[in-house]
């Protein structure tokens, strides 16, 4: 229940990471917000809430990751091997050799040594 809780908040901060990413300014342009200097914000002023807002998130998901793995590993149980089959397989018998009578050994030997190994193509 508690790993299901901190994947649902290790999504948010990942998409809130995402999100502050894409809006801050890059040498290209990027998808910076542009604005006047009387706006709300000042274009130094966005970038330095965006540069912390983007460390903060990006700390937040490392730790997150990291207690999310130490959980996982602690509540794992160890491995079973599911018997349920083991007793439902039959092996079938072993043909039972046919005997050869001593006269028909030779004879065989004889075509044996006239076919080839592999089978040709044809």
């Amino acid at each position: 229940m508690l790993l299901s809780f901190l994947l649902i908040v290790q999504i948010i901060i990942a998409v809130s990471l995402i999100g502050t990413i894409l809006m801050q300014r890059s040498e290209g342009g990027g998808l910076g917000v542009g604005g006047s200097s009387s706006g709300f914000m000042t274009a130094r002023g966005a970038a330095d809430f965006l540069t912390r807002s983007t460390a903060i998130l990006g700390g937040l998901f490392i730790v997150l990751s990291i207690v999310m793995a130490a959980i996982a590993g602690v509540s794992r149980k160890p491995p079973t091997i599911d018997a349920s089959l083991a007793n439902t397989v039959q092996t079938a018998p072993a043909p039972a050799p046919q005997p050869v009578e001593p006269a028909q050994q030779p004879q065989q030997q004889q075509q044996n040594d006239q076919q080839p190994a592999v089978p040709l193509a044809q």
